[in-house]
């Protein structure tokens, strides 16, 4: 079966995550990407240990499967000469440098790529934005976190504001920018131009604070920290069993009165403190210890699973190695392994054209003289590039 993506070309100028993981999907979707790396690599290569057999990190790994690898410098001319080859057969173009580095070096989208390249689309991934109060700084997802006020809706009065473990606004924001980059070529199919999208950390963020924003117009009223409770349902949170943790998902009043007959305590769902979502959250603490004191001696499994198949979320708190392993992550092949390298899997998926994981993440530079090549250069200007340091030497013709 065909790639949805197959016959779209990328040129990805992005580094650390929020851009790379977007053009993995492309990736992994069938677009051919051309990652085009500093001469010092994309940082996320020596973000370890663990580093693999190439001496990458397993950061980096995880983010550039299915990509072809050049290092070029963009500060000369004559790197920007490549460059502007590349994009004579691109589709896309995505970066994340500080805004005005495209600008110093010449080749903004407006008056260089859009005359030049005008299907060209050119997706620009920042921290802030080029202008405001913040624009133009530096922005990295755990800053980002704080100043967006997640970190205040995440961990508990012991802990305080804590950032959340996975570096989610540069997740969302991937994903932010491949939303913006499919629309954009749905667009071009109807206007024949590409155009300018601009994916912001500080956006996404913001974006994220779901229902908390919401409670706050509403109320006038922070929640405070609450741990992995919700500040609208309960109960909703962790609680302790005889073997570890699980999470109880309950939304409504069905699913209360069925996890109360699974664990034998029908009695909580008549009590009037326990009666409906709005008593329940002003009695959490209560239900707390009336929940941990019926489940303290029950195992995580045994538990969760009755209380799923009468209908009511619940899950054991698993660890990293628990949560790859377990039976339904192989199911849904969320595990790829080839050769030496294991990643995450495709999360979404056609059923006509499902997509394929790209393969293993590339050497630095590897594909140095066949991207030149493909773009058009001769064997004696490719080696005149790497010879004048406009191509990195490094890697070249593996």
């Amino acid at each position: 079966m065909s790639s949805t993506l197959s016959g779209i070309r990328v040129v990805d100028l992005s580094r650390v995550l929020a851009g790379p993981m977007c053009t993995q999907i492309l990736a992994d979707h069938g677009a051919e990407v051309i990652k085009v790396e500093s001469p010092a690599g994309d940082d996320t290569r020596s973000l370890g240990p663990p580093f693999n057999a190439n001496g990458d990190a397993a950061y980096y790994s995880s983010l550039n499967r299915g990509k072809k690898c050049i290092s070029i410098d963009l500060g000369r001319p004559r790197g920007r000469e490549i460059l502007e080859r590349l994009l004579q057969d691109a589709d896309v173009m995505i970066e994340n440098f500080l805004p005005g580095t495209m600008e110093k070096w010449g080749i903004s989208y407006e008056g260089w790529m859009r005359e030049r390249f005008p299907r060209l689309i050119y997706c620009s991934v920042t921290g802030f934005g080029a202008d405001g109060p913040l624009g133009g700084l530096p922005g990295y997802d755990a800053v980002v976190q704080a100043i967006c006020g997640l970190m205040t809706v995440n961990g508990d009065a012991a802990s305080g504001p804590t950032r959340v473990g996975v570096p989610v606004v540069d997740h969302l924001t991937g994903y932010t920018a491949l939303v913006g980059i499919l629309m954009a070529l749905h667009a071009r199919h109807t206007s024949g131009r590409g155009q300018r999208i601009e994916a912001t950390l500080f956006d996404t963020a913001l974006s994220l604070l779901v229902p908390h924003a919401a409670n706050f117009f509403e109320s006038g009223r922070e929640q405070g920290l609450l741990g992995s409770a919700h500040p609208n349902i309960a109960p909703y949170d962790r609680f302790k069993c005889g073997d570890g943790e699980i999470f109880l998902g309950i939304l409504n009043r069905g699913q209360f009165e069925r996890f109360c007959a699974t664990i034998d305590r029908a009695d909580l769902a008549s009590d009037p403190r326990f009666a409906s979502n709005p008593s329940r959250i002003a009695h959490r603490q209560a239900l707390r210890e009336e929940i941990e004191r019926s489940i303290g001696a029950m195992t995580r499994q045994h538990l969760c699973d009755g209380l799923m198949k009468n209908g009511v979320p619940a899950g054991p708190v698993n660890s990293i190695a628990e949560a790859i392993s377990q039976p339904h992550a192989q199911h849904r092949q969320m595990e790829v392994r080839r050769g030496d390298y294991r990643g995450l899997g495709i999360p979404v998926r056609l059923r006509d054209n499902p997509g394929q994981a790209g393969a293993a993440p590339r050497p630095f530079n590897a594909d140095a003289v066949a991207v030149l090549l493909e773009a058009g250069y001769s064997r004696e200007e490719a080696a005149q590039f790497v010879a004048e340091g406009i191509v990195s030497n490094k890697n070249v013709g593996m």
